[in-house]
């Protein structure tokens, strides 16, 4: 469960600290004190998108951090496959937004990432916001919440693997089934760029190697000066000695000394190895005099090549790699091409294959959502017969689809407010009211199936009061019971059942606005409430009013 909530410098909120407890946490607060902020903050430490708009104004970043205590074998699973840890039971995230746009966030003290928050946070915490109701208005989700209580999620898994293939399959197929005209068209091109890449008979490298001999050969006047300097250095001529003539008698001085001085034989050893290896140069040298001047039409005989690489390579990639790859892809294309009739038969086999596996996986989940879609109907029915809307009917629609990526049902809830009226879609007749204890309805009986401990419900009060408002109230209470719940709440009736009632108020100082969190005792849980309520003053009769709201709510 969620224990601490650091915030630092989050809009309005310069630095708090809020302790929650297992059980019911309600926050309260005057409009615009930060209530809001408080459940952006989560979150945001929660991996969910933020802005840098959240940055207090003035400051260059903003920090959360998140504490969690005894969590579940189930979190510390997850964890472990994500390479973290929380062995002691204990889990804190952490996340910095910078006005430079950079995210720093931690899972127990070690570096994660965002989306690493996000897919550990989903484990540990569900939001239902305000817009949440909205989600009722659309039937496209409601299957949703069947798939949910059903635990479909590894056969949904299996499923959809089965779907993409055969979509694959199907895309496959309309490319082959293109038009006869177009298939023949194709075929020539293919068989055109193929036969042009083949004659030109490309090898990896050969424009690199073009270039260095054709700078080779358009200095070769300067090449030819330098390696007959080199030459003449090494060989000498009728007036001069060169390099390896004063060697070999240097190398025969030596070695007659040696025979005198054997400790000189081993730099005679060395002087005949020099030797040698300065003939074999010089050769080499003589054999690159000859090269330059054996064929003077090689630079044409280049150029004309590396105009040819270079007119291929804008048609079909920018190295000889990508050229040969196009090459092998075009075969591979050709083949499927002329291969058509044999390739279409083979794939409409594999797609009525897939279709009929696809379908028979849907069918399999159809039927175990039809028999949990009842169930779901009966408890929500129930569990919004007890908020006070004992007259309205729910029933769930089924019509049969096309295989789409949750199989082939499509479902939507139908509700009848009144005895005797037909149910119609929610959209058109729920009203707000409506629509929060619906909703909380449907939460109450997910969470009987929700790996998650902790409940975060903002302001599902909206369009609730009276005896209503206490219903919900009751109804948050009963659903701590099992897992953690928070409650950002406007209703003295559903704050009144709180196990850890928060206050938050905001104060100015300097021009500055300023927030704060604390948890309220007794007697500031009477003052609050008579505050919620309405009192222009709080006299006694308010106060009393309070007290009787707590005394009827334990």
């Amino acid at each position: 469960m969620l224990t601490n909530l650091y915030i630092e410098n989050i809009a309005v909120i310069e630095k708090t600290n809020i302790d929650f407890t297992r059980g019911l946490n309600i926050l309260t607060g005057e409009t615009g004190a930060g209530k809001s902020i408080v459940i952006d903050s989560i979150n945001a430490v929660l991996g969910k998108r933020s802005s840098r708009g959240l940055i207090r104004s003035g400051a260059d970043a903003a920090f959360v951090s998140a504490t969690f205590e005894d969590v579940s074998e189930l979190v510390q699973k997850k964890l472990s496959s994500m390479g973290y840890s929380a062995e002691d039971g204990t889990l804190i995230l952490s996340r910095e937004l910078s006005v430079s746009g950079k995210n720093t966030c931690r899972i127990n003290s070690r570096p994660a990432t965002v989306s690493a928050l996000k897919d550990i946070g989903e484990y540990l915490v569900n939001i239902h916001g305000q817009n949440d109701n909205l989600e009722l208005m659309n039937p496209a989700l409601h299957i949703v919440y069947i798939d949910a209580l059903a635990g479909l999620g590894e056969k949904l898994s299996a499923y959809r693997s089965l779907y993409r293939e055969l979509k694959a399959v199907e895309e496959e197929l309309s490319n082959a089934d293109m038009d006869e005209a177009e298939r023949l068209s194709k075929i020539d091109l293919l068989t055109f760029q193929i036969q042009e890449l083949e004659d030109a008979a490309i090898t990896v490298g050969e424009y690199d190697a073009l270039t260095n001999e054709k700078n080779a050969l358009r200095n070769r006047e300067k090449i030819a000066k330098e390696l007959m300097r080199a030459r003449l250095a090494l060989d000498g001529d009728d007036e001069i000695d060169g390099a390896l003539r004063m060697l070999d008698d240097a190398s025969d001085s030596v070695l007659n000394a040696a025979r005198y001085l054997p400790d000189l034989e081993s730099a005679s050893d060395r002087l005949s190895s020099a030797l040698y290896e300065l003939q074999d140069i010089s050769r080499e040298l003589e054999r690159a005099m000859d090269d330059i001047d054996a064929n003077p039409g090689r630079l044409e005989e280049i150029e004309e090549r590396m105009d040819l690489l270079y007119r291929l390579k804008r048609k079909y990639g920018d190295s000889e790699e990508e050229m040969l790859a196009y090459l092998d892809n075009s075969k591979n294309e050709l083949k499927n091409l002329t291969d058509y009739a044999f390739n279409r038969e083979q794939l409409a086999q594999k797609r009525d294959e897939l279709y009929q596996k696809a379908y028979n996986s849907a069918k399999e989940i159809s039927a175990i959502r039809m028999d949990v879609a009842e169930r779901f109907r009966k408890d929500v029915q129930n569990e919004m017969a007890f908020l006070e809307m004992s007259n309205v009917r729910l029933e769930i629609s089924r019509e049969e689809a096309p295989l789409n990526t949750r199989g082939i049902d499509k479902l939507e809830f139908l509700i009848s407010t009144n005895p005797g009226e037909d149910p119609k879609p929610v959209s058109k007749i729920a009203s707000g009211g409506e629509l929060s204890r619906m909703m909380l309805a449907i939460k109450t009986v997910l969470s009987k199936a929700d790996f998650v401990e902790t409940l975060i419900f903002d302001e599902i009060d909206t369009g609730i009061s009276g005896s209503a408002a206490g219903r919900v109230g009751k109804k948050l209470k009963q659903l701590s019971a099992d897992c953690q719940a928070l409650c950002v709440t406007h209703q003295a009736q559903i704050a009144a059942f709180a196990d850890n009632h928060l206050f938050i108020s905001k104060s100015v100082h300097d021009d500055r606005t300023f927030t704060q969190v604390d948890a309220l005792d007794e007697e500031g849980r009477v003052h609050e409430l008579a505050r919620i309520v309405g009192a222009e003053e709080i006299t006694e009769s308010a106060l009393n009013h309070a007290r009787e709201l707590l005394r009827s709510s334990n």
